[in-house]
């Protein structure tokens, strides 16, 4: 089974490694780690990663999965990783995001009319790429799986090895993992958040979400959308 990340400049790294911790769990798979060069690619952390195939020597996914961040207000621009996944959706099993990745599948015209999910600060921007905005954690339509920010990925990841390989398989690689979130503060949602920080981070993703949008809706227009 292989299973082919996405990488582009400035992705959120745990956006990436959370589901890559997850997915690299199950039976036969193989993980690929995809670029449009060898060279390693800057996440938004210290971390780096050295990819394993370039979007030309890739092969074909059973399942792709990209990962979001703010380098993806550059990376829906950016025609070889859009057609890069457009081209390797049409063979996958499962086409999968997590965080504002939604983004980069939906300039691919892959959520055209789909049902998805995203980061609460870029929810209202699913349409711009025709999706159905949901919010929840994690959503599903067909072969297509969203997760929420960033965190949401590991859930996502989960969900998504208990509709390949079985929800007790799932909930054994949860316990291996060790998976078992209880978090200090009820502060991971904007709608449980105090108030006032929930004002002050909307704040600060107001100014970078609008620019954001207006780059997708260019992308869009771009890719013929």
């Amino acid at each position: 089974m292989k299973i082919v990340f996405v990488l582009f400049p400035d992705l959120t790294q745990l956006d990436f490694t959370g589901p890559l911790q997850v997915l690299s769990r199950l039976k036969g798979a193989h993980c690929v780690l995809a670029a449009k060069s060898m060279a390693p690619v800057a996440t938004d952390s210290v971390m780096t990663i050295n990819p394993t195939a370039t979007f030309d020597d890739c092969p074909q996914a059973d399942i792709i999965c990209v990962p979001g961040g703010f380098g993806v207000a550059d990376a829906v621009a950016d025609a070889p990783t859009v057609g890069f996944i457009r081209d390797q959706a049409l063979g996958a099993k499962y086409c999968t995001s997590v965080c504002t990745g939604a983004f980069l599948l939906g300039v691919a015209g892959i959520l055209h009319g789909k049902r998805a999910t995203t980061h609460w600060a870029y929810h209202d921007f699913l349409g711009i790429v025709g999706a159905m905005p949901v919010r929840e954690r994690v959503v599903r339509d067909g072969a297509i799986m969203t997760g929420g920010g960033v965190t949401a990925g590991i859930d996502f990841a989960f969900d998504l090895t208990a509709a390949i390989a079985g929800e007790d398989f799932a909930k054994a690689l949860q316990l291996g993992l060790e998976y078992d979130p209880a978090p200090p503060f009820n502060a991971g949602a904007p709608h449980s958040a105090p108030p006032d920080i929930a004002r002050r981070v909307g704040s600060y993703y107001d100014d970078r979400s609008q620019a954001f949008a207006a780059k997708l809706t260019q992308a869009m227009k771009a890719a013929g959308a």
